[in-house]
């Protein structure tokens, strides 16, 4: 049976964030995922984990200047020191959080710059990521994200995922399988949950369209979780998605896995 962490910069918005915790392990929710925990010290984080018996599964490096519009900074020319000072900064929480994920998100592609020189600059800041989160036993995960939630981010599809991995060479380095995104993009997704089982660490759900609780849209979810129990998947399922309202009551899509309303 599927286990599911509740995303917490996305969900039970209704209280303050330090107060999530609480209420996704009220909810029956036994793992968290967020995008951003820097806003809050690595201690006051962790005391919430062990307050309420919940798993960090998943957090993302430092974006850069959020306000400014930066959604990563690994493929950005001349910020080669500032990725690896936020790879520094991510590992002192991941210490803390006994978080043994962490998403490294590639950026939005600048102007006037070639692709193939941005992939190069990508592919340096990854294997420097992944090699130093390796020694922390941290693993290093990249997602493809598609461009109509972030319009001109660099990466968008499995196969560009796959070979940005491959061209890295290392083996720490992973695939962050979003089906939201990958319906929008790609569809097909019993076939891409297949292709990319090998690389794949971890998933994320949303309704598509809209990005709203699983149950609402056009992909059958529950059909791709018996799929991904088959395929032999042990980790924890990111649950991505905006609430069309208040969290707990659109929580009947989960009752059938231990997640109540």
């Amino acid at each position: 049976m599927p286990k599911f962490a509740a995303n917490l910069s996305m969900m039970f918005t209704e209280v303050a964030f330090l107060d999530r915790f609480a209420a996704a392990a009220d909810a029956g929710f036994r793992a968290v995922e967020f995008l951003f925990p820097y806003e809050h010290a690595p201690s006051e984080i962790a005391a919430r984990l062990r307050q309420n018996a919940l798993t960090q599964a998943l957090f993302n490096l430092p974006p850069g200047d959020w306000e400014k519009g930066e959604r990563g900074q690994a493929i950005l020319p001349g910020r080669e020191d500032a990725f690896a000072a936020s790879v520094e900064r991510a590992i002192d929480y991941a210490k803390a959080l006994n978080c043994k994920q962490i998403h490294v998100m590639a950026g939005i592609a600048p102007a006037g710059v070639g692709r193939e020189t941005l992939t190069e600059i990508f592919i340096a800041n990854l294997r420097h990521a992944a090699a130093r989160l390796a020694k922390e036993n941290v693993r290093a995960l990249i997602e493809p994200i598609n461009y109509y939630d972030i319009p001109g981010y660099f990466l968008n599809t499995q196969a560009q995922a796959r070979d940005i991995i491959d061209r890295v060479g290392s083996d720490n380095l992973f695939l962050q399988q979003d089906l939201y995104h990958c319906q929008v993009m790609e569809g097909n997704l019993a076939q891409k949950i297949r292709d990319y089982r090998d690389i794949v660490c971890h998933y994320q759900i949303a309704g598509t369209p809209g990005r709203h609780e699983p149950d609402v849209g056009e992909v059958n979810y529950p059909f791709l979780f018996d799929l991904i129990d088959e395929l032999g998947y042990q980790g924890v399922i990111g649950c991505e998605y905006r609430p069309k309202g208040e969290t707990r009551p659109g929580l009947g899509w989960a009752a059938r896995y231990g997640i109540s309303k």
